[in-house]
């Protein structure tokens, strides 16, 4: 018997709900579909997602076949996405990284030559027709209108909007084609996403992902947060490309780092301060949120290149590897949801 079914038997008034928070990362957002595979597997219920670049990629491929086939669905909706990202990566560089004794997830060192171009070049010089194969997946894949209609789940979906530098939230009954590839899209690689007259960039840089909106537009307490990028590497960057890579994942990260902060510090302080004064909604509503975490310790190693792989043969590897955490977590984290958190919050980012 499954851990969720056991535990409904055993307390039928505690409600295993929980809404996800998907962290972007290129290519390791295939970890992602590892883990959501797994919990799918279970049979967790599901309100909210906010998911950002391959975190919303996950969360509409999700939500696509939840809408038409439940939770079964959605793990071949998912499936079905990341195969079809796999198919549109050249047979040579699959053949390539077969042959990688590393099986890091490095890329061929003509590919790496050809990423530093866009040092030098701006996508309009280099792609002046704007060639995205990820749009392309996206159009057959994802049927937006019926997800706009149907979908149950509530999503929230951020990009960055060019201009102002302000967080834009793309919920369920906005989402399109533009909004998803808006969420995605990276400045040094593809023409900035224009939705009516705005130019959006990857919502990574504003929010990675967004917390807020769980907090505010879902009833259940718990959420899962599953990150692609590290809380806390365990010795400082030295080399150039090390150094290079933990720089751009801390500013994908920063915001998210901030939000997270400000949530652990407020719930402290209404901790300390509580006397005998009555809470009031917002901090009853903070308070009683509940945190879970899976982190993606197997990719510590992989280095910023690999989150281009999209080699079929590295996208599985991250994919079992996800599913094989979020099986221990469904052995130590899943009976908590609905009692207690399973992180503190505090320890983390504080």
């Amino acid at each position: 018997m499954s851990v969720s079914r056991w535990w409904k038997k055993k307390d039928t008034a505690v409600s295993s709900t929980l809404s996800l928070a998907l962290q972007g990362g290129g290519a390791h957002g295939a970890y992602t579909w590892g883990v959501l595979d797994r919990l799918l597997e279970e049979g967790v219920a599901l309100e909210g997602i906010s998911g950002t670049s391959a975190g919303a990629m996950n969360a509409v491929a999700l939500a696509q076949g939840w809408t038409t086939g439940g939770a079964e669905g959605a793990r071949e909706s998912l499936s079905a996405f990341w195969e079809a990202v796999a198919d549109t990566t050249p047979f040579e560089l699959d053949l390539l990284h077969s042959l990688n004794p590393a099986g890091d997830g490095s890329l061929p060192a003509a590919v790496n030559m050809m990423l530093g171009i866009t040092r030098l070049f701006s996508p309009y010089q280099l792609n002046p027709f704007e060639l995205n194969p990820l749009r392309d997946v996206v159009r057959a894949q994802f049927d937006f209108e019926r997800i706009r209609r149907e979908c149950p789940l509530k999503l929230f979906i951020a990009a960055t909007q060019v201009r102002t530098g302000k967080v834009r939230l793309f919920h369920t009954a906005e989402l399109s084609e533009d909004a998803l590839l808006a969420s995605a899209c990276l400045p040094t690689l593809h023409h900035a996403v224009e939705i009516d007259g705005e130019a959006y960039w990857d919502g990574g840089f504003t929010a990675n992902p967004a917390i807020y909106p769980l907090m505010y537009e879902c009833s259940t307490p718990d959420i899962l947060l599953i990150l692609l990028n590290p809380l806390v590497r365990p010795t400082a960057p030295r080399s150039a490309e090390d150094i290079a890579a933990r720089s751009v994942e801390l500013g994908f990260s920063t915001t998210f780092l901030r939000e997270m902060r400000m949530i652990a510090h407020a719930r402290r302080q209404i901790g300390e301060g509580r006397g005998w004064l009555p809470l009031g909604h917002f901090e009853r509503k903070l308070t009683g949120l509940r945190f879970h975490l899976i982190e993606a310790e197997e990719l510590l190693a992989a280095g910023r290149a690999s989150k281009l792989n999209a080699t079929r043969a590295f996208l599985h590897t991250l994919r079992d590897l996800g599913r094989a955490r979020a099986a221990r977590w469904v052995t130590e984290g899943l009976p908590r949801v609905g009692r207690e958190a399973s992180v503190d919050l505090e320890a983390l980012f504080e």
